[in-house]
C-alpha cells in the first residue's frame, strides 16, 4: 500500500513538472491559463456551482491504529502545520486541483478541511504519514501530498465523482420525450385562440361533453367542480378530482369515462378520447406553469383542445414541433363590446349598480369596502383568500337582481373561475405585486395579459350587461389603462418545467448528505435547460417548506409530497401547522380529528374583527391542507369526511364574516381579537357544542350527520351525550337561556334558529 502510495506522488509529480516546463503560465482573474489547455478555458465558462455545496466533516474512529506512528514515528504538528501551509499556497497545486474540477471556492473549503483533518487527527492513515514523515525529514516534495490531497476533497465532496451523472439527470432539453406513451400516439391537437368572453373554451367543452371519454385541466378548483356539475347536469357523467378532493358520478365510487381536474392532479397514464386544457397561457407561470407544459406534452389522448390568449399560438406551434404533431388553430373574438370610459370614477360617490372595483391588496379591499357601505350601499367581497364556497356565495348575492347588493369590490381573484354578472370594471389601482422567477416580491404595472383577463369579466355574453366598460379611479391612471388596454399581450416564449421526484431521488443516491433543499439548489443550478423554448419554474416555495421540517426525520419521497403542499407561506399559522403535520407524521401517529379540533380551535366562533376573520382564513387552509395530505397518506390523515364536515362549518361561518365585513372593521379599531381560545376554554365549549349537535334530538329531532359520525367511531357516546345534557340543563336553569356563549347560532348548521325552533327546544326541556 506504501509503495503504490509513493508512485502515485511521484506521477503527480512528474505531471507538475510536465506543466512547469510546457510554457510560462499566466494567472487570469485567479485561474493558472496553460496555451493550449482546453480544461481551464472549459472552466471559465462553467457556472458558479461549486458555491452550493458544503463539504462532509471526516470523522476519523478512534479506535483506529496509529500505524504510521509505528513505522516512522509521531509527527511534529508544527513543522508538518507549516508543510501543509506551503503545499496550499502553491499555484501549481492550485492549477491540478482545476485538472480535477476543483475550482477555487472548493480549493478555499478544502484546504481548510484537509489541514484540520491531518491537525487534529490521531491516527491519520499510514500512506499520508509516511509521506508527511519523509517531507519532514527532507527525504520528499511538499507535491508529493496532492494524492492524498485530492483522495480527502473527494470523500469530503463526493459530488465529483458522480458530476458527469448529476449533470445528466438534470438534463431537461428534451421534455417532450419524458413521455413515452404519449409519443406513440398520433395526437391532434386544437387552439381555441381569443379573449375573455369569446366562446373558446364552450366550443373545447362541446367536444368534451360528446366523447366517448375525455379529462378537462382547469387552473381552479373552481372551474373543476363547475365543469364537474354542468357535465353531470348534461348527463354525461363525469368525476371531480382536485388536490384535496375526490367525487365519483357513479354512487358505487366506480370512475367514470369524463374526469373534470385541475391541471397539477392530471394523469398522463391514462387514455382519453378528448382532453381540454384551459387557460392554456399558465405555461408560462413562474410557479405553476410546469403543470400547463406536463399535461400539454403528457397527456395520452386523441384531441387535445387548448384554449388561451392569441399570443400563446408561437410557443405551442413550437412545442408541437418536439413532439412532431400538427397544431390547428382556431380564432375567436369577443361576443360583447368592451368600451373604455373618457373619465375616471375619482370619488366612491360615483360608484353604480352593476360595477367592481378591482384591488390589488387586502388593505385597499377593506378600505374601499368601508367607504362604500358608509354610503349606504352593500358590498360584495371576493380575494383569493377566501373559500370557494364564500367566494360563490358573494358571487351569488351579487349576481341576485333581486338582491339589494348592487357592487362588487374584488382582486385579480375574479380573473377566471367566476361568472359575475358586471357593468362596468374600475381599476382602483394599475399597480400589483408579482413574484419574479427568483420568487423574489416586484411591484410594476399591471401587464396586459392581465388588465385584458380581467377588463374583459365587464359585459359578459348571456348575462345581464351585455356591453362592458372599463375605467380606472384615479383620473391619472386612465391614460395608462389605455395605453394598455390598446395592446397585445407579449408572446409567449417559454414554458416552464420543474424537476420530478424520480430526478431528486437519484441525486439523493449520488449526494446522500445533502438536504433536499440543497438537492433542489443544485438541481436548477446544473440543469441543462432549452432556452429557447423553457424555463425553470420557482423552487423557492419548495425549498422553504423542505428547509422548515429539515430537521424532521422523514423518508425521501414522504418529505418531497410533502414540500409540494399547497401552502401560502406568508401565513405562519398555516406553516407551524405544517411543520406539526410532519413532525406526528415522523413518529407514525395518526393526525386525529380530536388532536386537528384542539389544534385549531374547533368549533368555530364568529369573528368579531378582521383579525379573527384572516385567522379562519388561515384555518381553512390548515383543513384544505389536511385534505390534501389525507389522499396521499390516508393511513395517518384518517378523519378525511370529519374534516370536511367542519371545513364546510367553516365556510359558512367566514361567509357570515364577510357579509358583515365593515362591522368588523369598526371592532377592529375598538377590540381584540377573540379567537384563539385557551385549551380549558376549548374544551368546555366542545362540550356544549357536542350536546347543542344533539339538542334536535333532545326534542323529538334528529342527528346532524357528524354527530351520527361521532357516535359511530366512538368519539362520543350515549352516556357522554346524557352527562352534558344535564350540564346544559344546569346552564340553562342559571343563565335563563339555552346556550350562554352560543346564543341562537347554531354553529353546526351555519345559520340562526327559528323562534318557533327554540320554542321548540325550550319546551323539551320542560321550560
Amino acid at each position: 500500500m506504501l509503495v503504490a502510495g509513493h508512485r502515485w506522488a511521484r506521477c503527480c509529480r512528474t505531471m507538475l513538472n510536465t506543466v512547469q516546463l510546457a510554457s510560462r503560465t499566466s494567472i487570469v482573474g485567479g485561474r493558472i491559463l496553460v496555451p493550449g489547455s482546453t480544461v481551464a478555458e472549459s472552466y471559465r465558462g462553467k457556472k458558479d456551482d461549486s458555491k452550493l455545496f458544503t463539504p462532509i466533516p471526516i470523522r476519523p474512529s478512534p479506535d483506529d491504529i496509529n500505524v504510521g506512528a509505528e513505522l516512522t514515528g509521531v509527527l511534529d504538528k508544527a513543522e508538518m502545520l507549516k508543510v501543509i501551509l506551503k503545499f496550499s499556497n502553491r499555484k501549481e497545486i492550485k492549477f491540478l486541483c482545476l485538472e480535477n474540477g476543483i475550482d477555487s471556492n472548493l480549493q478555499q473549503q478544502a484546504f481548510i478541511s484537509f489541514r484540520k483533518y491531518c491537525l487534529e487527527t490521531d491516527a491519520l492513515p499510514a500512506d499520508l504519514h509516511v509521506v508527511l514523515s519523509d517531507i519532514l525529514q527532507g527525504a520528499g516534495h511538499v507535491d508529493d501530498i496532492f494524492p492524498y490531497f485530492l483522495r480527502h476533497v473527494k470523500q469530503i465532496f463526493p459530488h465529483l465523482e458522480c458530476m458527469d451523472d448529476l449533470k445528466k439527470i438534470s438534463d431537461l432539453r428534451q421534455p417532450a420525450n419524458w413521455y413515452p406513451n404519449a409519443r406513440g400516439m398520433n395526437r391532434k391537437v386544437i387552439f381555441h385562440s381569443g379573449p375573455t368572453n369569446s366562446g373558446k373554451t364552450y366550443h373545447a367543452m362541446e367536444r368534451f361533453l360528446t366523447a366517448k371519454s375525455g379529462v378537462y385541466c382547469g387552473p381552479l378548483k373552481l372551474l373543476a367542480s363547475e365543469v364537474y356539475n354542468k357535465s353531470n347536469q348534461r348527463g354525461t357523467p363525469c368525476d371531480l378530482v382536485t388536490g384535496e378532493e375526490r367525487k365519483f358520478a357513479n354512487a358505487e365510487g366506480k370512475p367514470s369515462a369524463h374526469v373534470a381536474c385541475t391541471v397539477e392532479m392530471t394523469s398522463i397514464n391514462t387514455p382519453y378520447e378528448v382532453a381540454v386544457i384551459d387557460e392554456i397561457q399558465l405555461l408560462k407561470d413562474v410557479g405553476r406553469g410546469w403543470a400547463w407544459t406536463r399535461a400539454f406534452l403528457g397527456l395520452m389522448a386523441e384531441e387535445i383542445h387548448v384554449c388561451g390568449e392569441p399570443g400563446t399560438a408561437d410557443l405551442l406551434q413550437k412545442l408541437c414541433e418536439t413532439t412532431h404533431e400538427s397544431l390547428e388553430v382556431r380564432n375567436y373574438k369577443r361576443l360583447t363590446p368592451l368600451h373604455i370610459e373618457d373619465q375616471a370614477l375619482q370619488t366612491l360617490d360615483n360608484v353604480m349598480p352593476g360595477d367592481c372595483i378591482v384591488c390589488f391588496s387586502k388593505n385597499d379591499i377593506y378600505a374601499v369596502s368601508r367607504e362604500i357601505e358608509a354610503r349606504g350601499k352593500e358590498v360584495a367581497v371576493i380575494y383569493g383568500g377566501l373559500p370557494p364556497g364564500t367566494k360563490l356565495a358573494q358571487a351569488a348575492k351579487f349576481n341576485d337582481p333581486n338582491n339589494s347588493c348592487k357592487v362588487l369590490v374584488a382582486t385579480d381573484a375574479i380573473g377566471m373561475g367566476l361568472n359575475l354578472s358586471i357593468r362596468r370594471v374600475i381599476f382602483y389601482s394599475m399597480i400589483k405585486p408579482t413574484m419574479n422567477q427568483k420568487g423574489e416580491k416586484e411591484m410594476d404595472t399591471i401587464s396586459v395579459s392581465a388588465a385584458l383577463q380581467i377588463a374583459g369579466r365587464a359585459g359578459r355574453y348571456g348575462m345581464k350587461w351585455e356591453e362592458g366598460y372599463v375605467t380606472t379611479f384615479k383620473a391619472e391612471d386612465l391614460p395608462t389603462l389605455k395605453g394598455i388596454l390598446a395592446q397585445t399581450p407579449d408572446r409567449l416564449s417559454q414554458a416552464g418545467l420543474h424537476p420530478t421526484a424520480d430526478m431528486i431521488e437519484l441525486y439523493a443516491y449520488h449526494l446522500p448528505n445533502a438536504t433536499l433543499s440543497n438537492l433542489m439548489e443544485i438541481f436548477v443550478s446544473l440543469s441543462t435547460v432549452d432556452d429557447s423554448l423553457y424555463f425553470m419554474c420557482n423552487t423557492e416555495d419548495f425549498k422553504f417548506l423542505a428547509e422548515t421540517i429539515q430537521h424532521v426525520p422523514l423518508p425521501l419521497r414522504a418529505r418531497y409530497i410533502f414540500c409540494c403542499a399547497p401552502i401560502n407561506r406568508n401565513m405562519p399559522f398555516v406553516c407551524s401547522m405544517f411543520l406539526k403535520y410532519a413532525r406526528r407524521y415522523s413518529r407514525n401517529e395518526p393526525v386525529t380529528f380530536d388532536w386537528l379540533c384542539n389544534q385549531c380551535g374547533w368549533p368555530f366562533q364568529l369573528p368579531r374583527t378582521i383579525i379573527d376573520l384572516v385567522h379562519l382564513e388561515a384555518v381553512f387552509d390548515v383543513l384544505d391542507l389536511y385534505l390534501w395530505l389525507s389522499y396521499r397518506f390516508p393511513d395517518l390523515f384518517p378523519d378525511e369526511k370529519l374534516v370536511r364536515d367542519i371545513q364546510r362549518e367553516l365556510d359558512d361561518i367566514i361567509q357570515q364574516g364577510v357579509f358583515q365585513i365593515t362591522k368588523l372593521l369598526k371592532n377592529s379599531e375598538t377590540a381584540v381579537s377573540t379567537n384563539t381560545p385557551d385549551e380549558d376554554s376549548f374544551v368546555m365549549r366542545q362540550k356544549k357544542s357536542k350536546y347543542y349537535r344533539e339538542a334536535g334530538a333532545g326534542a323529538g329531532g334528529t342527528r346532524g350527520r357528524l354527530t351520527e359520525r361521532l357516535l359511530a367511531q366512538g368519539l362520543l357516546t350515549p352516556a357522554m351525550l346524557q352527562e352534558l345534557k344535564q350540564e346544559w340543563d344546569l346552564q340553562a336553569k342559571r343563565t335563563g337561556k339555552g346556550g350562554a356563549d352560543d346564543d341562537d347560532d347554531d354553529p353546526f348548521e351555519g345559520g340562526k334558529k327559528s323562534s318557533s325552533g327554540r320554542r321548540k327546544m325550550n319546551r323539551g326541556k320542560g321550560k
